[in-house]
C-alpha cells in the first residue's frame, strides 16, 4: 500500500537510466504517480519498463509538496533540477523542526538511485574534449605533431609535483596529463584509414595489463617483482618480435634516460656493452648526482652540449650492440655439435 508523499529520486547522469537500485524500483512500483521534467532519460527508462509519467515542462516546490499531501508521489529528478532539489531538501530540514511543533508537512525523501562508479568522470572528460574539438578554434587546429610540446611539458610538471610531495598539485598535473590522453584520442577518431578512440586505447593498455600479468590473471606462479619483471619482458619480447633487444627504443627520450634504457636492454639481454659494469659500486644517489653535474659543468667550460654529446656516443654503442647480435647468430643458429 502507497504511503502519501514525495520521494525525489536523484541518479547519475553518468549511467543509464534503467540502472537503479531495489530501493528505488520499489519507490516506483509503490508510487501512485510518477512525474518527470521534458525530456528525461530517467522518464523513457521508466515508461520502457511499462510504467507512466506524467510530464512537468515547468516544475514547481511548492506544487509537488501539495500533490503529495494526499498521494505518494515519485519526482524524476533530472540534472537540471538542481534547483528545485535544492528547495525541496530545505523542506526536509524544516519538515523536522514541523514535527516538534505538531505542524508536519507532506513527507519528502530524497533517495538516491545510482551511483557513480569509479571513473565516471573521466566520460565527462571525454565529453568536454569533443565539445571543444567541435566548437573551439584553437582545440580544432591541433594535431598530434602540435600537441607534443605540451605532452612533454605536462609530463614534466607532473614529474616536479611528484618530487615537490605536493599532493593538492599532483592532482592537477595528473589531471592535465590526462587531458592529453583524451586531447590524443579524440583527434585519432578523426583519421580516415586507421581510426581510433578513448575506448580503443584504454582496451589496449587493458588487454596488455592482462597479458603481461599471468600471475594475476592466469596460473603462472612467482616468487617476487623480480619475477614479475621478468615474465613482463619475456612476454613484451614475445608480442614485439624484435629482431634486436635495441628495436623501440624510444629515440626521443632525453639523452641520459635514453643511455639508462640502452644499459638496461642490454644487461636483460646477455648483451657486451663497451664499458664496465661492475656488479657493486660505491656510488649512491647523491655521489651520482655529483659525478654528474661535474661533467655538465665540465662540458658548458668546454662549451660542448652534453646532451648531443652523450646522444651521440649512445647512438654508437647501439649500433655495436646490434652488430654483437648479428655476429651471435650463426653460432646460436649452428646449435651445439
Amino acid at each position: 500500500m502507497s504511503v502519501a508523499g514525495l520521494v525525489v529520486l536523484v541518479t547519475s547522469p553518468r549511467l543509464p537510466g534503467g540502472l537503479l537500485t531495489a530501493a528505488a524500483w520499489r519507490a516506483l512500483d509503490t508510487a501512485d504517480l510518477v512525474l518527470a521534467a521534458a525530456d528525461s532519460a530517467l522518464a523513457r527508462a521508466w515508461e520502457g519498463a511499462g510504467g507512466l509519467v506524467e510530464l512537468v515542462s515547468e516544475p514547481r516546490a511548492e506544487d509537488l509538496l501539495t500533490r503529495s499531501a494526499d498521494a505518494a508521489l515519485v519526482w524524476l529528478a533530472g540534472d537540471l533540477d538542481g534547483d528545485l532539489v535544492e528547495e525541496l531538501a530545505t523542506h526536509v530540514v524544516r519538515r523536522s523542526e514541523d514535527l516538534e511543533r505538531g505542524h508536519p508537512g507532506p513527507e519528502v525523501e530524497i533517495l538516491v538511485g545510482s551511483f557513480d562508479p569509479v571513473g565516471a568522470r573521466v566520460l565527462d572528460l571525454v565529453e568536454v574534449m569533443d565539445r571543444l574539438r567541435t566548437q573551439c578554434p584553437w582545440d580544432q587546429q591541433q594535431t598530434h605533431k602540435s600537441l607534443v610540446r605540451y605532452l612533454l611539458e605536462e609530463t614534466y610538471e607532473t614529474v616536479d609535483a611528484i618530487e615537490s610531495g605536493d599532493r593538492h598539485h599532483l592532482r592537477e598535473e595528473l589531471g592535465d596529463l590526462l587531458l592529453q590522453v583524451a586531447f590524443h584520442a579524440r583527434i585519432g577518431t578523426e583519421d580516415p584509414d586507421e581510426p581510433f578512440g578513448i575506448d580503443e586505447v584504454a582496451a589496449g593498455i587493458v588487454e596488455k595489463l592482462i597479458r603481461r600479468h599471468p600471475h594475476v590473471f592466469a596460473d603462472v606462479t612467482v616468487d617476487g617483482a623480480a619475477d614479475v619483471e621478468s615474465n613482463w619482458e619475456t612476454i613484451k619480447a614475445t608480442e614485439k618480435a624484435r629482431a634486436s633487444t635495441m628495436d623501440e627504443i624510444p629515440l626521443g627520450l632525453p639523452a641520459l634516460s635514453l643511455a639508462a634504457k640502452v644499459v638496461s636492454r642490454a644487461l636483460r639481454s646477455a648483451g657486451q656493452l663497451s664499458v664496465p659494469t661492475p656488479g657493486e659500486t660505491a656510488y649512491d644517489e647523491r655521489s651520482l648526482g655529483e659525478v654528474l653535474f661535474a661533467v655538465a659543468a665540465a662540458a658548458a667550460a668546454a662549451g660542448l652540449d652534453p646532451e648531443q654529446a652523450l646522444r651521440i656516443r649512445v647512438a654508437a654503442e647501439m649500433e655495436q650492440l646490434r652488430l654483437h647480435e648479428q655476429r651471435a647468430l650463426p653460432d646460436e643458429a649452428a646449435g651445439p655439435g
